[in-house]
Order: structure tokens, then sequence, then C-alpha cells
């Protein structure tokens, strides 16, 4: 029999010690955007199994998204603007972490570059040690600078994650920093108020877009709650990186048919030209700034019309492509088709009671949470 060593007096409790140190170590992340569409499966993934917990801005704490992220438990919400330094420096100050994603549809391109630099200044400055940049393509750049291709919300996040990768070379032992690079969520090609809502034509599910041949990466906003985690929990490799994600290169033809075997209803893709798109039902806003608290006599603002115009040129001309290989090592039980995620979420529905994918694309069905993008469901009201 081997002869146990004898605890001395002041050791402490195991159990007790474990408990100090759990409380201890439990990091905070800062998430600015945490009510967006993005922000809320990235919020859910950070505090699913409390090793994180979370500090969210919002400008409305009573807010239905609010509250249900306060509901998740580890969640603590802090009313503000990012628009604002003292707010910031709240936000970030006794956190170990900070996701950052500025509605641009809010702020507009140039006031949105403003703030993301002055949030990435401020975050180092007050101590975080890691710092993920909320991302999309910088079409423009990559495009080789043909403004055929610009898209303001996209490209004022490309050239910001650039200028954060930079700092990040002289800051990296400071604060670590990664770009998490997403996409046009799939959730928008089945949600009101987006730029690729579908219409239900003689009983056929339609999207009319001026997408030709092309194909859109669309992402999957379960697996970007799973992405950024895997970013927190990987720092020592993650900083640096720009992780750019998505489920596929989608053609509309292609997911019309995956629609169409997942519900058994009809579903087509029409391709549009852009006259006839800007003439349909975005034709009310098209000539509206695409930052809606952008300053419409500001020439750098530019219109939906220009926006978007360059954003399904980007997707018909092939401008953006990704490394599926490295998603499935990061993440091996990733959505990978349309049809996959259409059968997923026509299951989902039932199971929620919110009813069958076909029935949930029926305009009558819609209702006032049914949009998923936070500008739409606020009705582009909401304060910078």
């Amino acid at each position: 029999m081997t002869e146990q060593k004898p605890r001395k007096i002041n050791d402490p409790p195991q159990r007790l010690h474990a408990h100090v140190q759990s409380l201890e170590t439990t990091p905070t992340i800062f998430v600015i955007g945490g009510t967006g569409a993005q922000g809320m499966p990235i919020v859910q993934g950070l505090v699913a199994d409390k090793k994180y917990k979370v500090r969210v801005l919002t400008r409305d704490a009573t807010s239905p998204r609010a509250q249900a992220l306060l509901a998740l438990g580890n969640v603590s919400i802090l009313e503000g603007s990012f628009a604002d330094e003292d707010v910031l420096r709240e936000g970030f100050r006794g956190c170990d972490g900070a996701y950052v994603n500025i509605d641009g549809f809010n702020t507009g391109e140039k006031t949105e570059m403003y703030w993301a630099i002055r949030s990435y200044e401020i975050a180092i400055e007050e101590g975080i040690k890691f710092y993920v940049y909320g991302n999309l393509d910088y079409a423009l750049k990559k495009s080789g600078y043909d403004s055929k291709f610009r898209t303001g919300h996209y490209d004022g996040k490309g050239r910001i994650a650039e200028w954060v990768l930079f700092q990040n070379q002289e800051n990296r032992d400071r604060m670590g920093a990664a770009v998490f690079t997403s996409g046009p969520y799939i959730e928008m090609v089945v949600s009101p108020l987006t730029p690729m809502t579908p219409n239900i034509e003689d009983g056929v599910l339609t999207w009319r877009v001026p997408l030709g041949k092309g194909a859109v990466p669309h992402v999957s906003l379960e697996d970007c709650g799973f992405y950024v985690r895997w970013l927190f929990d990987n720092q020592e490799r993650a900083n640096g990186m720009d992780l750019e994600v998505a489920i596929e290169h989608m053609t509309y033809a292609d997911m019309a048919a995956a629609f169409e075997k997942v519900t058994g209803h009809p579903a087509q893709f029409i391709d549009t030209d852009l006259d006839a798109y800007w003439g349909g039902p975005l034709s009310g806003a098209a000539d509206l700034p695409a930052g809606y608290n952008a300053d419409p006599n500001d020439k750098s603002t530019m219109s939906f019309r220009d926006n978007f115009t360059g954003f399904w040129n980007v997707w018909k001309y092939g401008i953006i492509t990704r490394d599926y290989a490295l998603l499935d090592e990061i993440h091996p039980n990733r959505i990978r088709s349309a049809e996959q995620w259409f059968r997923r979420e026509d299951q989902l529905g039932k199971d929620l009671g919110k009813g069958s994918l076909w029935e949930r694309v029926q305009p009558e069905n819609w209702r006032s949470d049914s949009p998923i993008l936070k500008g739409s469901a606020d009705a582009r009201t909401g304060k910078l």
C-alpha cells in the first residue's frame, strides 16, 4: 500500500481552490455589434459553456435582442454608442478580449472607418489582450481597384482589416489581433427586407437578382458563432490571421434546386438586369444613403443603388475566393451546402413553432421579428 503524503495545515481545500481559480480565470470579452444578426450567435457561442463572460454594447438595453442576450447568462449590457470615446473606454476597461463589428449601414463608410480605428487604439490603451475585428472582403482591392466592384459597406471594413493586421505586426505581443471575414448571410435569402428577399410568383419561390452565372459565398450565422469562438480559444495560432469563411460558393440556380428538394415546393432563380432590379421592390431605397446616418450631401456617401450594384458585380464576376480546406480543418462539422442549411432551418422552424421553411417565406406570415438584419428590424432608425 502506497503511503500518502500528509497535507499541510495551511494547504487550501482542493475543491475551494479550483472554484476560486475558475472565478479568477473566466475571461471577459467586450462585444460591439452583439445585437446584430452576426453578433447574436457569436455571443451565444462565447457563453454557451460559461468559459467566457461577455459585455455587450447596445444603444437600447431594453430591446428584445439585448434582453435575449442577457437571458443567456454570463452576459452584461453596456448601454451607449460606439461613436463615443468615453463609452468605448468603459466597455474595453477590465476586459480580456474584444470583438468589434461596427454597423456600416448605420454609420456609412467614412464614419465607420474612423470609429473602427479609434476602437482598436482605445482597446490597446485599455489593456485588451486579444482583439477580433468583424470584417468583410476588401472587394475594391481584390478586383484590382476597378470601381465597377466598389461596395462601400465591404470596402470600409476591408481597409480597416488590413490596417489592424498591419498594426498587429508591431503590437502583437501587447495585444494580439485577428480578422474575421464573413459575407452575405444565407439567412438573408429567406428573410424580408434584404437585397435578395424572394417573392412568391404563381406559387413558385423566386429570386430575381442580377447575378448571372455567378456564385455567392453565403455564410451561416450559426457557424459564425463557432468560428469566432475558435479564434478566442486559439489565440496563439489566430494572432495575425484573417479567417475568411463561407458555406460554399452558391449559384442561385443550385440554391433554388436545393430549396425545392428540401421543402417539396417549387423555387427558381431568374437573372435580372440592374435596371429591372432597381425598378423592383428596392426602388424606394435606391437613392437613399446606404448608411442611414450618413450625410446624403457628402460626396463620399454611397447610395443604396451604387453600393449594391458593386455588391452584385462582385459575385457575378467571381471576385472573392475562400479556402474551404482550411475551414474543414477548423470546423469539421461546418455547414457545407445550401441543401444542408435549408434542411436544418426547416426542422428548426418546425421545432420552434415558427412553421416550415415554405410557410415562413410566405409574405403574409412575415412578422415584425422576421427580418434577420438589425437595420431592417429597426427600420433604419437607430441612433449613431
